[in-house]
Protein backbone atom coordinates (compact mmCIF):
# COMPACT_ATOMS: atom_id res chain seq x y z
CA UNK A 1 0.00 0.00 0.00
CA UNK A 2 1.67 3.34 -0.66
CA UNK A 3 0.37 5.41 2.40
CA UNK A 4 1.37 8.61 0.98
CA UNK A 5 -2.12 8.61 -1.63
CA UNK A 6 -3.77 8.23 1.71
CA UNK A 7 -2.11 10.79 3.70
CA UNK A 8 -3.47 14.19 2.30
CA UNK A 9 -6.96 13.09 2.56
CA UNK A 10 -6.18 11.66 6.25
CA UNK A 11 -5.25 14.72 7.05
CA UNK A 12 -8.02 16.80 5.76
CA UNK A 13 -10.06 14.27 7.66
CA UNK A 14 -8.05 15.27 10.68
CA UNK A 15 -8.35 19.05 10.16
CA UNK A 16 -12.10 18.65 9.64
CA UNK A 17 -12.23 17.20 13.07
CA UNK A 18 -9.93 19.92 14.42
CA UNK A 19 -12.23 23.00 13.37
CA UNK A 20 -14.94 21.40 15.04
CA UNK A 21 -13.41 20.28 18.28
CA UNK A 22 -11.96 23.96 18.45
CA UNK A 23 -15.28 25.61 18.20
CA UNK A 24 -16.56 23.56 21.19
CA UNK A 25 -13.72 24.05 23.05
CA UNK A 26 -14.07 28.07 22.42
CA UNK A 27 -17.29 27.11 23.88
CA UNK A 28 -18.97 26.94 27.14
CA UNK A 29 -18.94 23.38 26.89
CA UNK A 30 -20.79 20.59 29.10
CA UNK A 31 -18.69 17.80 30.75
CA UNK A 32 -20.16 14.62 31.40
CA UNK A 33 -18.70 10.90 32.62
CA UNK A 34 -19.00 7.67 30.98
CA UNK A 35 -19.15 4.61 32.62
CA UNK A 36 -15.84 4.05 32.90
CA UNK A 37 -15.52 7.36 34.91
CA UNK A 38 -13.83 8.87 32.12
CA UNK A 39 -14.91 12.73 30.55
CA UNK A 40 -16.67 12.99 27.61
CA UNK A 41 -17.87 16.22 25.50
CA UNK A 42 -19.49 17.54 22.52
CA UNK A 43 -16.36 17.70 20.97
CA UNK A 44 -15.42 13.92 21.50
CA UNK A 45 -18.79 12.75 19.65
CA UNK A 46 -18.55 15.58 17.22
CA UNK A 47 -14.99 14.78 16.10
CA UNK A 48 -15.79 10.81 16.22
CA UNK A 49 -18.42 11.30 13.47
CA UNK A 50 -16.58 13.47 11.08
CA UNK A 51 -13.25 11.45 11.68
CA UNK A 52 -15.77 7.74 11.02
CA UNK A 53 -17.68 9.03 7.86
CA UNK A 54 -14.47 10.42 6.50
CA UNK A 55 -12.52 7.08 6.62
CA UNK A 56 -15.61 5.36 5.43
CA UNK A 57 -15.74 7.80 2.14
CA UNK A 58 -11.87 7.07 1.66
CA UNK A 59 -11.60 3.43 2.68
CA UNK A 60 -14.87 1.83 2.42
CA UNK A 61 -12.80 -2.19 3.12
CA UNK A 62 -10.73 -0.95 6.07
CA UNK A 63 -13.17 -1.22 9.56
CA UNK A 64 -12.27 1.38 11.91
CA UNK A 65 -11.94 1.70 15.82
CA UNK A 66 -12.46 4.52 17.86
CA UNK A 67 -12.56 5.32 21.42
CA UNK A 68 -15.74 6.42 20.91
CA UNK A 69 -17.14 3.51 19.25
CA UNK A 70 -15.07 0.63 20.86
CA UNK A 71 -17.91 -1.54 21.38
CA UNK A 72 -17.08 -4.12 18.47
CA UNK A 73 -16.78 -7.49 19.94
CA UNK A 74 -14.12 -9.52 19.69
CA UNK A 75 -14.95 -11.83 17.51
CA UNK A 76 -15.69 -9.00 15.04
CA UNK A 77 -12.05 -7.64 15.20
CA UNK A 78 -9.67 -10.59 15.78
CA UNK A 79 -9.98 -11.43 11.67
CA UNK A 80 -8.89 -7.45 11.15
CA UNK A 81 -5.22 -7.81 9.55
CA UNK A 82 -6.01 -3.74 8.51
CA UNK A 83 -7.79 -0.84 10.92
CA UNK A 84 -8.26 2.58 11.48
CA UNK A 85 -7.62 3.18 15.36
CA UNK A 86 -9.04 6.75 16.34
CA UNK A 87 -9.15 8.46 19.42
CA UNK A 88 -11.45 11.51 18.22
CA UNK A 89 -9.93 14.09 21.77
CA UNK A 90 -6.76 12.93 23.60
CA UNK A 91 -6.01 14.35 26.57
CA UNK A 92 -9.70 15.32 27.26
CA UNK A 93 -8.30 16.41 30.74
CA UNK A 94 -6.60 18.77 28.86
CA UNK A 95 -9.56 19.92 27.20
CA UNK A 96 -11.81 20.30 29.51
CA UNK A 97 -8.57 22.10 32.11
CA UNK A 98 -8.40 24.33 28.59
CA UNK A 99 -4.64 23.73 28.18
CA UNK A 100 -5.04 23.54 24.66
CA UNK A 101 -2.69 20.68 24.66
CA UNK A 102 -4.89 17.70 23.38
CA UNK A 103 -5.13 16.22 20.08
CA UNK A 104 -7.06 14.39 17.44
CA UNK A 105 -5.48 10.88 16.78
CA UNK A 106 -6.25 9.16 13.27
CA UNK A 107 -3.62 5.97 13.05
CA UNK A 108 -3.75 3.24 10.26
CA UNK A 109 -2.71 -0.44 11.66
CA UNK A 110 -1.45 -3.38 9.17
CA UNK A 111 -0.93 -6.46 10.96
CA UNK A 112 -0.66 -4.66 14.72
CA UNK A 113 1.82 -2.48 13.23
CA UNK A 114 0.98 1.23 13.15
CA UNK A 115 2.04 2.48 9.56
CA UNK A 116 0.18 5.76 9.34
CA UNK A 117 -0.95 8.34 11.94
CA UNK A 118 -1.57 11.94 11.81
CA UNK A 119 -1.88 13.96 15.20
CA UNK A 120 -3.66 17.28 14.94
CA UNK A 121 -3.30 19.75 18.10
CA UNK A 122 -6.71 22.37 17.50
CA UNK A 123 -5.54 24.88 20.23
CA UNK A 124 -1.97 25.07 19.07
CA UNK A 125 -2.65 25.21 15.46
CA UNK A 126 -0.18 22.33 15.13
CA UNK A 127 0.06 18.98 12.99
CA UNK A 128 2.01 16.13 12.34
CA UNK A 129 2.45 12.95 10.22
CA UNK A 130 4.49 10.08 9.17
CA UNK A 131 4.04 6.74 7.60
CA UNK A 132 6.42 3.19 7.25
CA UNK A 133 9.11 4.27 4.94
CA UNK A 134 7.80 7.80 4.12
CA UNK A 135 9.09 9.94 7.00
CA UNK A 136 7.59 12.45 9.56
CA UNK A 137 6.60 16.00 9.27
CA UNK A 138 5.16 18.99 11.07
CA UNK A 139 2.97 21.53 10.24
CA UNK A 140 3.84 24.69 12.27
CA UNK A 141 1.06 27.74 13.33
CA UNK A 142 2.09 29.35 10.43
CA UNK A 143 1.34 26.93 8.04
CA UNK A 144 5.35 25.81 6.56
CA UNK A 145 5.73 22.17 6.60
CA UNK A 146 9.01 20.65 7.41
CA UNK A 147 10.63 17.03 7.88
CA UNK A 148 11.13 16.31 11.20
CA UNK A 149 13.65 13.60 12.91
CA UNK A 150 14.20 12.61 16.32
CA UNK A 151 17.60 13.89 17.87
CA UNK A 152 20.44 12.58 19.17
CA UNK A 153 20.81 12.29 22.81
CA UNK A 154 22.97 14.22 25.09
CA UNK A 155 24.61 13.99 28.36
CA UNK A 156 21.22 14.89 30.06
CA UNK A 157 18.55 13.02 28.57
CA UNK A 158 15.32 14.77 27.75
CA UNK A 159 12.47 13.14 29.90
CA UNK A 160 8.87 13.96 29.31
CA UNK A 161 6.24 12.80 31.43
CA UNK A 162 2.63 12.97 31.60
CA UNK A 163 1.17 16.00 33.42
CA UNK A 164 -1.96 13.90 34.84
CA UNK A 165 -0.52 10.61 35.09
CA UNK A 166 2.97 11.15 36.74
CA UNK A 167 2.99 7.73 39.42
CA UNK A 168 5.23 6.35 41.52
CA UNK A 169 6.38 3.75 39.01
CA UNK A 170 7.21 6.07 36.46
CA UNK A 171 8.94 8.26 38.61
CA UNK A 172 11.26 5.61 39.86
CA UNK A 173 11.87 4.60 36.17
CA UNK A 174 13.08 8.19 35.45
CA UNK A 175 15.17 8.47 38.39
CA UNK A 176 17.31 6.01 37.37
CA UNK A 177 17.77 6.87 33.92
CA UNK A 178 20.62 9.65 35.80
CA UNK A 179 20.86 12.69 34.88
CA UNK A 180 17.89 14.12 33.01
CA UNK A 181 15.89 17.32 32.35
CA UNK A 182 12.15 16.79 32.76
CA UNK A 183 9.69 18.05 29.95
CA UNK A 184 6.06 17.71 30.31
CA UNK A 185 3.49 17.06 27.61
CA UNK A 186 -0.53 16.61 27.04
CA UNK A 187 -1.89 13.91 25.46
CA UNK A 188 -0.18 12.08 22.02
CA UNK A 189 2.08 15.80 22.05
CA UNK A 190 4.87 13.59 23.99
CA UNK A 191 5.16 11.20 20.81
CA UNK A 192 5.72 14.09 18.29
CA UNK A 193 7.57 15.67 20.51
CA UNK A 194 10.13 13.12 20.56
CA UNK A 195 9.34 12.86 16.91
CA UNK A 196 10.40 16.65 16.47
CA UNK A 197 13.86 16.08 18.80
CA UNK A 198 12.79 18.28 21.38
CA UNK A 199 12.49 15.17 23.90
CA UNK A 200 14.69 12.17 24.55
CA UNK A 201 12.09 9.56 25.75
CA UNK A 202 8.67 9.23 26.81
CA UNK A 203 8.18 6.20 29.51
CA UNK A 204 4.65 4.84 30.47
CA UNK A 205 4.23 3.14 33.43
CA UNK A 206 0.61 3.40 33.60
CA UNK A 207 -2.88 2.89 31.82
CA UNK A 208 -3.20 3.56 28.08
CA UNK A 209 -5.77 1.90 25.54
CA UNK A 210 -4.30 1.60 21.84
CA UNK A 211 -6.26 4.38 20.66
CA UNK A 212 -4.63 6.73 22.77
CA UNK A 213 -0.93 6.14 21.33
CA UNK A 214 -1.04 4.58 17.87
CA UNK A 215 -0.83 7.36 15.79
CA UNK A 216 1.68 9.10 17.69
CA UNK A 217 3.85 5.84 17.72
CA UNK A 218 3.28 6.11 13.54
CA UNK A 219 4.32 9.19 13.39
CA UNK A 220 7.85 8.45 16.07
CA UNK A 221 8.59 5.31 13.83
CA UNK A 222 9.02 7.54 10.76
CA UNK A 223 10.48 9.82 12.20
CA UNK A 224 13.62 7.27 13.86
CA UNK A 225 11.64 6.33 16.99
CA UNK A 226 11.22 3.45 18.90
CA UNK A 227 8.01 2.49 21.16
CA UNK A 228 8.80 -0.62 22.80
CA UNK A 229 7.18 -2.30 25.87
CA UNK A 230 9.43 -3.32 28.86
CA UNK A 231 11.00 -6.21 27.73
CA UNK A 232 11.98 -4.74 24.65
CA UNK A 233 9.29 -5.81 21.95
CA UNK A 234 7.56 -3.40 20.49
CA UNK A 235 4.12 -2.02 21.21
CA UNK A 236 1.74 -4.05 18.84
CA UNK A 237 -2.35 -3.16 18.27
CA UNK A 238 -5.42 -5.52 17.68
CA UNK A 239 -5.16 -7.19 20.92
CA UNK A 240 -8.64 -8.40 22.58
CA UNK A 241 -7.53 -6.63 25.59
CA UNK A 242 -7.29 -3.22 24.71
CA UNK A 243 -5.25 -1.90 27.32
CA UNK A 244 -1.60 -1.10 26.17
CA UNK A 245 0.97 -2.42 28.33
CA UNK A 246 3.51 -0.52 30.13
CA UNK A 247 6.19 0.81 27.78
CA UNK A 248 8.91 3.28 26.39
CA UNK A 249 8.88 5.59 23.77
CA UNK A 250 12.22 6.49 22.93
CA UNK A 251 14.32 8.71 19.67
CA UNK A 252 17.70 6.96 19.01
Amino acid sequence: MHYSSLLPDVLKIADAASEKVLHVYQSDFKVRLKADQSPITAADEASHEIILNGLKSISQDIPVLSEEGADIAWGERKGWQRFWLVDPVDGTKDFTQRTGEFTVNIALIEFGEPVLGVVTAPALKEAYWGAKGEGAFKRDRTGKVHRIRVATPKEEVRVLASKNHLNPETRAFIDALGPHEMLQAGSSLKFCRIAEGHADIYPRLGPTSEWDTAAGHAILLAAGGTVNKLNGEPLSYGKEDLLNPHFVASGR
